[in-house]
């Protein structure tokens, strides 16, 4: 699977370390970067190409590495066609694409070590999206919702 992957500085490390580890899986990996560490960067630069990514690579899924992972989740649920899931542990990294077929994680550096961001990252990957009415029903109320959202809705 191809997999678009993004963070700011406080994540850099994990992505290199997330890059290397799912690669090893048979993954392709696609750094939007950066790709050298600076203290001062600002995450949306990184994570809303690494989005974009995502929504024009049907079949691919992204990754936004940070400090909390939260406002890089946020960044990258600014762009249109990305449902980016903050992942903190199995349950929401398994029902982010069950339930909310998530094409894109978040993930904080800060709050898991190597060894967990890598696991959690495998079981969001691995897991599909269960094409449950329910679940595809609230899945086309928020595309429509953002279909009208240019339309001052």
């Amino acid at each position: 699977m191809r997999v678009h992957i993004g963070s700011d500085h406080a994540g850099f490390e994990l992505k290199g370390r997330l890059i290397e580890a799912l690669r090893a899986e048979g993954h392709e990996l696609v750094d939007h970067g950066p790709v050298e560490y600076d203290p001062e960067d600002d995450y949306p630069i990184f994570c809303i190409p690494t989005a974009e990514a995502v929504v024009n690579d049907p079949g691919s899924l992204g990754i936004v590495v940070g400090g909390s992972g939260n406002g890089e989740q946020i960044a990258a649920n600014k762009v249109t066609g990305v449902r980016s899931a903050l992942v903190y542990d199995h349950d929401t990294a398994s029902l982010g694409r069950q339930h909310n077929d998530a094409n894109v994680m978040g993930i904080g550096a800060r709050m898991h070590t190597d060894d967990e961001a890598v696991e959690l990252a495998k079981v969001f990957l691995s897991t599909p999206f269960s094409n449950e009415e329910r679940h595809a029903r609230r899945i086309e109320l928020l595309a429509r919702y953002e279909a009208q959202r240019g339309a001052g809705s």
